[in-house]
């Protein structure tokens, strides 16, 4: 797809601006601006008021004054070391304009003793006298219209000054022809929001502090411009993933039949639902691409087990893709029983898997013999093939991103894509990282699940715990001690897991065991597989037990130094027990005293366990690339956007895309062609892509 002619003097180089010179030009580039495009949404954060005032007396110190004063005497320094100082008097007192390594001619003809000035810049005090040192402004008397009432600031970096930023701001808008409306005309009239040039104007050009608001009419248009192209691209994404399936899968349903017959308990509303629109999916001639997001313990795995029969009585064969060995193992003992039950051959395959064994393992995938593969990425290795891959389901989606998914779409030629999510996302986020999916809920938990007790207890009452422990072992329970560090730091005070580990084997004996992150992978299931045992009643260990580890006999969990945990990962912690029917408890250790941000957080985990409305405070609190973790999340940047206040405009922007495009896929009518002038403007380089492929 072509650049659009009309763009042209937008993609130019940054030099064809006014003021910018080579180096000016490479400052910029450190803030992201390649093109004079790029000046567009790189709106103000904060605007100076210039309005005038009749003396420096109407302000307080330090704060912005513009006063017309007359010129006084120059006072020039003795030596190098000392500012250049001339006397100013406004209309009711005299100051200081101060200049450092000045050059005095040159500040005689900007201040003539005995002329009237208009003078603008910050006023401190310094040794009880009121100056101004280096006025932004100093303009004659006719040239006073010149100064407007409000200047906005920019993000500015080394090398780069806020007059060079708002000129070549203003150049870059001046050269964007008036294009064709890519928004939706009845939502641009129900919001009240400007045409793009108007909006641009007043974006760069604020009025007041109200401008900058993310509820400012032109801020609103623009950060909506910035999600409707992400989510045009997401949706094209999710096209291109779905298209060219051959064959639907239609299931019998007598393997889930069997499963479910076999359970001892009924799924909930939400398991149901989840696995109904799954069917559908699969029986589309169009590829699936869905995320399952459940919370901790809400039956996920059951949910995709019965998608991997659908695929198995179509028919074909199924694979479960986990990011580690562990969870790959835990995938296969929490299945065996179910596949018992329905009569289907599941195989395991890891790294571990060598010579004869993996090659016998590939020759039965190959020829059909296995029905569903579990593993690790391992299974997405060149050399796996399967005889006909219906269903690929991938474990723990946070760690794959929109790229990951595309790439793992064309591994099987016609496979639907199912990704499983333990971590609850609020909504603006499960649509900026995975607008590409369809997204189905489980927001409820199995019958049985009992609550989880969880108390916050200082550390000063240590020696309660371990009694507390000591007793709970004597009685057959199964407790979890989660330290935050492997080793000592000196420079952090926190207990390591190896001291840690230390004391309490001390106090209980052989019952105790440790695990965490630096151990080989053998060891460290080896010591899980004791754990899920009972043969180890207490397990010290780092977060590596966070994502999925399930030992139904674990009632008690111990957060050590819980304060300094995020509240996602408190609530994973806290998942890992209340697996099975006795009642369990979560403590939450922390360090006194407890600053504001921890003592919030600590509370939220103490009185809920929902982890959507957690997900919503964490979102508050941290903001949306800490809660994911950007570089994993694929989670885009926004300049204008914010994800925390606008997930409305994300949900709008989403509905407006996909209905966009199931009229126009080409996007070749008057608006589609307006549309593509926009992801040019963005970068949306992958939309332009998949516009050509399609």
């Amino acid at each position: 797809m072509s650049r659009p002619d009309v763009l042209f003097p937008l993609f130019a180089e940054l030099e064809t601006l006014p003021g910018i010179g080579p180096r000016t030009a490479s400052a910029l580039k450190s803030l992201g601006i390649l093109r004079p495009k790029d000046f567009l949404f790189f709106l103000p954060q904060a605007v100076i008021d210039r309005g005038r005032k009749e003396s420096i007396r109407d302000c307080v110190p330090p704060c912005v004054l513009t006063v017309e004063v007359e010129v006084g005497a120059h006072f020039v320094p003795r030596s190098k070391s000392q500012p250049y100082r001339v006397a100013v008097r406004d209309a009711q007192t005299e100051f200081f304009l101060v200049f450092f390594h000045a050059r005095g001619d040159f500040l005689q003809k900007l201040l003539p003793t005995g002329q009237r000035r208009l003078i603008s810049g910050k006023v401190e005090f310094f040794d009880g006298i009121a100056q101004m040192a280096h006025p932004d402004h100093v303009l004659r008397i006719e040239e006073a219209g010149d100064l407007p009432r409000f200047e906005p600031v920019y993000p500015a970096g080394a090398g780069v000054t806020q007059r060079q930023i708002a000129k070549a701001a203003a150049a870059s808008v001046d050269r964007l022809a008036a294009l064709q409306e890519w928004i939706d005309p009845h939502l641009l009239t129900r919001e009240g929001w400007p045409a793009l040039n108007a909006a641009l104007l007043q974006a760069h050009a604020p009025q007041g502090p109200g401008d900058l608001a993310v509820t400012a009419p032109a801020r609103q248009r623009l950060a909506y411009d910035e999600l409707f192209a992400y989510q045009i691209t997401l949706a094209l994404a999710r096209t291109a993933l779905r298209s060219g399936k051959g064959s639907p899968s239609i299931g019998t349903g007598d393997l889930r039949r069997k499963v479910l017959d076999a359970l001892p308990f009924s799924p909930t509303s939400a398991q149901r639902r989840a696995v109904a629109q799954i069917d559908s999916d699969m029986q589309s001639p169009e590829r699936m691409n869905r995320l399952l997001q459940g919370d901790v313990g809400s039956g996920k795995t059951l949910v995709a087990f019965l998608a991997l029969l659908i695929a198995v009585e179509a028919g074909g064969q199924g694979a479960m893709m986990a990011p580690t060995e562990i969870l790959a193992r835990q995938h296969h003992e929490g299945i065996v029983g179910y596949a018992l039950a329905a009569g289907v051959h599941v195989a395991l395959l890891t790294g571990r898997d060598k010579g004869r064994e993996r090659a016998a393992k590939l020759a039965d995938l190959a020829s059909g013999k296995i029905d569903i593969l579990l593993g690790t990425h391992a299974i997405f290795q060149k050399d796996v093939e399967f005889k006909d891959l219906r269903l690929a389901v991938v474990d723990e989606q946070h760690r794959f991103g929109v790229d990951q998914r595309m790439e793992l779409g064309a591994k099987g030629a016609a496979a639907d894509v199912l990704v499983m999510t333990a971590t609850p996302i609020p909504r603006s986020l499960a649509l900026a990282s995975y607008g590409d999916m369809d997204i189905s809920v489980l927001d409820e938990k199995p019958p049985g699940r009992k609550p989880i007790k969880t108390a916050m207890i200082s550390d000063g009452r240590m020696e309660e715990v371990f009694g507390h422990l000591s007793r709970a072992v004597a009685e057959g329970k199964q407790a979890y001690w989660v330290c935050p560090l492997v080793e000592e730091s000196e420079i952090v005070d926190l207990t390591s897991a190896q001291s840690r580990f230390a004391s309490l084997r001390a106090r209980l004996g052989e019952v105790v065991g440790l695990v965490h992150g630096q151990m080989p992978s053998a060891e460290k299931d080896a010591v899980m597989a004791r754990f899920q045992l009972g043969e180890i009643k207490v397990l010290v260990a780092t977060t590596v037990i966070e994502v999925g580890v399930d030992v139904p006999g674990a009632t008690i969990m111990v957060i050590e130094r819980a304060e300094i945990f995020g509240l996602s990962q408190l609530h994973q912690l806290r998942g890992r027990v209340g697996r099975g029917s006795a009642e369990s408890t979560c403590l939450l250790l922390y360090q006194a005293p407890l600053g504001a941000s921890a003592l919030r957080r600590l509370k939220v985990i103490r009185d809920t366990e929902d982890g959507f409305a957690i997900a919503e405070e964490d979102l508050a609190i941290r903001g949306a690339g800490d809660l994911i973790g950007t570089a994993q999340s694929g989670l885009p940047s926004f300049r204008v956007a914010d994800l925390e206040r606008q997930s409305a405009l994300m949900a709008i922007a989403q509905s407006d895309a996909r209905r966009l495009l199931a009229e126009d896929p080409g996007l070749h009518s008057l608006r589609g062609k307006a549309v593509r002038h926009l992801l040019w403007l963005l970068d949306q380089d992958r939309a332009m892509q998949l516009i050509r492929v399609g």
